[in-house]
């Protein structure tokens, strides 16, 4: 197509717009299915994927038959507007797939644009970075999936890209701390510490704002309250670099020189690639049981919905989920009662997975271990 007129959204409930114009989906089966493919847009998805997303535990007596009949139905809009359908959403081998263009999609518009914000921040380009990262900020219509709430898998990647959003929100406060704005984002962070009273870094800018904003006294408390909510919550004390900032606070020292803007956006960045495209990624517990880690997320918890299924009362139902773009896998934890700990150390909201990683869930122990391709 020459021009592409079908656009979709994930960020916020699900999305069909064409010629700008939202399409009918449907109930929460069509809409699961559409937001399923276009969380793996431009890859097929297998019948028995999309089977276990959609169904859960309780899938139809013909599965094949209730596809065809859902993906029949999300082509009717995109037919009757002259679009080819059947390309756009196509038969893939045992499966289908969503042939998505560059930037049709929301998630992939936010993405993009959060990458070229972050490389400006690192670049010293302050304004630009604040430009292009509002940009991307600006395609979330409310919480992702927000129609899907309750399906397992819906949850768990919108938790996962919630985790991004707050990341793009963290680099362009700094963006705005660094050219003087300070004022602009402190009402946006205070708001956020409270929701995510354990995410450190929101707390770091928060603190770095009002006390470049003049208010050091509030900022001194902030600290206060951050270590008294990590020393209840964890028994644990703010990382070292909010313990610097308190004390160069303390000294009323000068904060955010242009290299503490750069260090700060390299910090932000999307985790590197650590996985050989084609390698495999599994867990393996302390008796050698392997579990694959497959698809965009694999979830770990106590329920029987779960990928990896552990019986365990310290687990919570969703306790956490690795989360792969097939060369990276972040460990979420999804605000788990016992926590999630890696190298013997909490995770506070996610962390990168290297090879040789111990991680710990309930009364579990796990080893990450990548297989390279071939093997």
């Amino acid at each position: 197509m020459s021009e592409v007129r079908a656009r979709f959204g994930v960020l916020g409930p699900v999305q069909l717009t064409i010629g700008g114009v939202a399409q009918p989906l449907g109930g929460i089966k069509q809409r699961a299915v559409l937001a399923y493919l276009l969380i793996n847009a431009n890859r097929p998805v297998s019948i028995d994927a999309l089977a276990q997303v959609v169904w859960e535990d309780c899938p139809p007596p013909d599965i094949r038959i209730s596809l065809h009949t859902i993906v029949s139905n999300l082509r009717k809009p995109l037919r009757e507007a002259g679009l080819d359908a059947r390309v756009i959403l196509a038969r893939a081998g045992t499966g289908y797939r969503v042939t998505a263009a560059e930037n049709c999609c929301d998630m992939q518009r936010f993405r993009a644009r959060k990458e070229s914000g972050l490389r400006a921040l690192a670049a010293g380009r302050l304004s630009v970075a604040s430009e292009v990262l509002s940009s991307a900020l600006a395609e979330w219509r409310g919480t992702a999936l927000a129609d899907l709430q309750g399906l397992g898998f819906a949850d768990a990647f919108a938790t996962a890209l919630d985790d991004e959003r707050i990341g793009v929100i963290e680099a362009r406060a700094q963006a705005e701390i660094a050219q003087g704005r300070a004022d602009t984002v402190i009402s946006e962070l205070a708001e956020l510490a409270e929701r995510y009273r354990l995410r450190e870094p929101l707390w770091e800018q928060l603190i770095t704002a009002l006390y470049v904003g003049g208010r050091q006294s509030d900022a001194l408390e902030a600290v206060r309250r951050l270590r008294a909510t990590l020393a209840e919550e964890l028994g644990i004390d703010p990382v070292a670099s909010i313990r610097e900032l308190e004390a160069r606070m303390l000294r009323q020292e000068p904060l955010i020189p242009p290299t503490d803007a750069v260090a700060s956006a390299l910090r932000a960045t999307t985790v590197v690639d650590l996985i050989t495209p084609g390698s495999r990624a599994f867990l393996r517990d302390s008796t050698g049981q392997t579990f694959p880690v497959t698809g965009p997320f694999t979830r770990i918890g106590r329920l029987p919905d779960n990928d990896i299924v552990l019986d365990d009362g310290r687990v919570s139902r969703h306790h956490a989920v690795i989360v792969s773009n097939g060369r990276t896998c972040v460990l979420k934890d999804l605000l788990s009662s016992n926590g999630v700990f890696v190298g013997g150390v909490r995770v506070i909201d996610s962390v990168a997975l290297t090879d040789g990683a111990v991680v710990r869930i309930g009364d579990t122990e796990f080893t990450f271990g990548v297989l390279p391709h071939g093997l």
